[in-house]
């Protein structure tokens, strides 16, 4: 079966959505290196990890169509994180997530939140999903105020044998969001 290309990717007035390429492998290990967000993914100091989380990336177009983009502004072209959707499981069951990263010069101006929401515009209209989830560790405070703007209920997990909060949003929420004044 070949997978679904789409002919256009999220954006917003500010925000640009790209795919990664192997070029990007010094962006994402910049992104990952600065001791905030060295904390939630510690194995992000080998840089051959970056490299090996591009590929994975890569593979995820191949297969499905989307995954994480990399995150540019309109205004400058400059690289200031990544965003996107990729299936993840949650007790043993598939579930499409939204994940995002941003550098550190550029966090504090409210583009987490804009391009995730423009990701889960993206899921509901063009991929159909019946419901997209952000999986986050609850000490990450950042990802904790973007996952409660953009979804509608969270949910206490085991990820990897470790405490996680599942915020999400079912299409009907959603919907009703749109509607609503």
């Amino acid at each position: 079966m070949t997978p679904p290309t789409f002919d256009q990717l999220p954006e917003t007035s500010r925000l640009r959505f790209r795919r990664f390429a192997l070029r990007d492998e010094s962006s994402v290990f910049e992104m990952f290196s600065d001791p905030y967000a060295r904390r939630f993914y510690p194995e992000m100091a080998d840089r051959s990890k970056a490299r090996a989380w591009i590929e994975w990336n890569l593979h995820n177009y191949e297969q499905f169509g989307f995954g994480l983009w990399a995150v540019e502004l309109k205004s400058s072209g400059s690289f200031i994180g990544d965003c996107g959707i990729t299936f993840q499981e949650i007790e043993g069951k598939k579930e499409l997530e939204i994940g995002y990263h941003v550098v550190y010069a550029a966090r504090g101006n409210g583009y987490a939140k804009e391009a995730a929401r423009a990701c889960l515009c993206f899921a509901f209209r063009v991929l159909k999903a019946a419901r997209v989830c952000s999986i986050l560790r609850p000490e990450n405070i950042a990802s904790r105020a973007v996952a409660r703007c953009i979804h509608s209920d969270c949910r206490k997990v085991l990820k990897r044998g470790r405490p996680a909060l599942v915020f999400f949003t079912t299409l009907k929420e959603w919907e009703a969001r749109l509607k609503s004044p």
